[in-house]
C-alpha cells in the first residue's frame, strides 16, 4: 500500500528505473526497427550506398521507397538517388541502429538544389497520409527570419500539430542555421522532439537537457560523408530518431507522448548510471 510517504513514493519511481533501462528496451534482439515506417525529409538518399554500408554491418534492408518533392504538389518517383550527400548521412545513422525499418526518402531539394516550406509541408503530408509513417527526421530547418509572417509559421505548426494528432513522431534538428539563432520546427518543441548535438561514446545513449525550446541532446556524429566527423544536429536528430525506431518495433502501438516519455527515463537511466553503462557497451 502507498502512504504517501517519500520512501513509498522512491520505490514506485525505483520499480520505473528497473523496468525502463536500455538493456532492457534498447538492447533487446527484438529491437531491430521492424515494423516501422520511418521517413527522411531531407536531400533525397543514395539506395546502393545505403544498401552495400548495411550489408557490411551485416544486414539487409527492406527497399527503399520514396518521391522528388518539386513544389506546387508536383512530385517525380524516386530512383534510387540522393541530391545531396546530406540525406544519405542521416539515412545511414538511422539504418546503424535500427536496421529494419521501412525507410522511405522525401527528397525536398531535387534539382532546384533548396526548397522552400511549401514542399516542406508537401512532403510531411505525403509522409503522414500516404506512406503511414509512424516516424518522420527532419535534419533540415527553416530559419526564424525566414517564417517572419505570422501565417506561416501557423501553416507550419498546424502541420506538426496535426502530424502528432495522427501519432506520427517527428524528431527534428535544432539551431542548424546557427547555435543562438532558433530554428523552425524544431522550436514547435510540445507536439514534437527537438535534438541538439552532444559527445557521447554509445551511438544509443542520449540525454534531456531542456535549453529554449530544445528537450534532447543526441550523438552529434555521422558514421561517413561529407562533414559528417563535424559535430552537428542534423547528425543528433537521426540517432534519437534511430533509439525511438528501435523501442517502436518492441510496441508499435505507442502514442508521441508516451514515446517521449519513455525516452525521458531512458536518459534518466543514463544520467544515473553512464559511466558503467558505458563501460559495458565498450566491452561489446
Amino acid at each position: 500500500m502507498n502512504d504517501g510517504s517519500p520512501q513509498a513514493k522512491g520505490d514506485v519511481f525505483d520499480e520505473v528505473f528497473a523496468l525502463l533501462t536500455p538493456e532492457r528496451l534498447l538492447r533487446n534482439p527484438r529491437a531491430t526497427g521492424e515494423g516501422v515506417s520511418l521517413c527522411v525529409l531531407d536531400s533525397g538518399v543514395e539506395k546502393s550506398v545505403l544498401e552495400q554500408r548495411s550489408r557490411a554491418r551485416g544486414h539487409e534492408i527492406h527497399p527503399i521507397q520514396g518521391a522528388i518533392f518539386l513544389g506546387g504538389q508536383r512530385r517525380s518517383p524516386y530512383e534510387g538517388h540522393q541530391s545531396t550527400p546530406h540525406g544519405t548521412t542521416v539515412a545511414d545513422i538511422i539504418l546503424s541502429l535500427a536496421p529494419r525499418v521501412q525507410l522511405y526518402s522525401a527528397d525536398v531539394l531535387g534539382p532546384r538544389g533548396s526548397c522552400d516550406l511549401d514542399v516542406v509541408l508537401d512532403a510531411l503530408r505525403w509522409a503522414v497520409e500516404v506512406w503511414k509513417c509512424k516516424i518522420v527526421n527532419l535534419s533540415l530547418g527553416v530559419p526564424e527570419h525566414r517564417l517572419q509572417q505570422l501565417q506561416r509559421r501557423q501553416q507550419l505548426l498546424r502541420a506538426i500539430e496535426e502530424s502528432y494528432f495522427r501519432d506520427v513522431i517527428i524528431f527534428a534538428a535544432a539551431h542548424n542555421e546557427h547555435p543562438l539563432a532558433r530554428s523552425y520546427p524544431a522550436a514547435f518543441a510540445p507536439p514534437l522532439i527537438s535534438v541538439d548535438k552532444h559527445t557521447f561514446d554509445d551511438p544509443l545513449q542520449f540525454a534531456y537537457r531542456l535549453n529554449e525550446h530544445v528537450e534532447f541532446q543526441a550523438s552529434g556524429r555521422g558514421n561517413f560523408g561529407p562533414l559528417s566527423g563535424e559535430p552537428a544536429t542534423s547528425w543528433a536528430s537521426p540517432h534519437l530518431a534511430g533509439v525511438a525506431a528501435r523501442i517502436l518495433s518492441l510496441r508499435s502501438e505507442l502514442k508521441p507522448f508516451e514515446v517521449k516519455t519513455i525516452l525521458y527515463w531512458l536518459s534518466r537511466y543514463y544520467e544515473r548510471n553512464a559511466p558503467q553503462q558505458l563501460q559495458s557497451a565498450n566491452r561489446r
